[in-house]
C-alpha cells in the first residue's frame, strides 16, 4: 500500500530543491498538472495535450518518493509568480488530476466552472475511450472532487476551467489489464487524443 502523502504548504512544496515548477505560455486556452509525481501520469498526460495543440502549460513535478499533497484551493499564485503570470495569461484551463476510489476504477470525472467545456471534452473523450463512463453531473461527483472552489487555480482565469479527475487504469498507473481497443499507448493515449479533440481550435470568448 502507498504510503499516505503529507499536507503541506504550496511554498513548502515550491521550495523543496527536487521539485520541478514549469510555465509555458502559448495560447490562451491552458493545461495544468501541478501535482505531478503525486498523481502519477498527470502531469505527461497534461504535457502532451499541451504540445500537440500549441496550448499554454503549467505543471510543478515533485519526484514521486516525496508525496508532499496541497489542496488544490490552497495552490495560491501569490506564492508563486510563474503561476500568478501564467494564469494572467490564460482564457480557460484544463487541470489534470488523479484520484481513486474502488467503486470509480472506471469513472472519469469532469468537475470546474466551466460547465461548457466540460460538456465538449465529455463528449470527445467518450467517442476516444471505451469502458470508461465520463460523469459532468456534479451532483454524481463527490463534494471533494468537483473542483468548484474559487481559489482552485483551475477556475481563476477569466473564462474559468474543467478539472479532470482520472482513475489510475486511465492514467496508467495500475496493474489491471489494458482493453485491447484501447490501441497503442493504451487508456492515457486515448485520454490524451479526446482532449486534443475537445481543445483543438477551442475559442474560450
Amino acid at each position: 500500500m502507498p504510503t499516505a502523502a503529507r499536507r503541506a504548504t504550496w511554498a513548502e512544496l515550491l521550495g523543496h530543491p527536487d521539485v520541478v515548477e514549469c510555465s509555458v505560455r502559448r495560447s490562451p486556452v491552458g493545461l495544468m498538472a501541478f501535482h505531478g509525481g503525486l498523481e502519477a501520469g498527470t502531469a505527461e498526460i497534461a504535457e502532451a495535450v499541451a504540445d500537440a495543440i500549441d496550448a499554454s502549460l503549467y505543471s510543478v513535478q515533485q519526484p514521486p518518493s516525496l508525496r508532499w499533497h496541497v489542496p488544490s484551493r490552497a495552490v495560491d499564485p501569490e506564492q508563486s509568480p510563474l503561476l500568478a503570470e501564467w494564469l494572467a495569461h490564460v482564457d480557460v484551463a484544463v487541470a489534470v488530476h488523479g484520484y481513486g476510489r474502488m467503486k470509480r476504477r472506471r469513472q472519469i470525472l469532469l468537475g470546474g466552472v466551466n460547465r461548457g467545456l466540460a460538456s465538449r471534452i465529455a463528449s470527445h473523450v467518450t467517442r476516444c475511450l471505451s469502458g470508461f463512463d465520463v460523469v459532468t453531473d456534479l451532483d454524481e461527483i463527490p463534494p471533494e472532487l468537483r473542483g468548484l472552489h474559487p481559489g482552485n487555480p483551475v477556475n481563476r482565469p477569466r473564462r474559468g476551467g474543467v478539472q479532470v479527475e482520472l482513475p489510475p487504469s486511465a492514467r496508467g498507473s495500475t496493474p489491471l489489464p489494458p482493453d485491447p481497443d484501447w490501441g497503442p499507448g493504451g487508456a492515457p493515449a486515448r485520454v490524451v487524443d479526446g482532449l486534443v479533440a475537445a481543445l483543438q481550435g477551442y475559442e474560450p470568448g
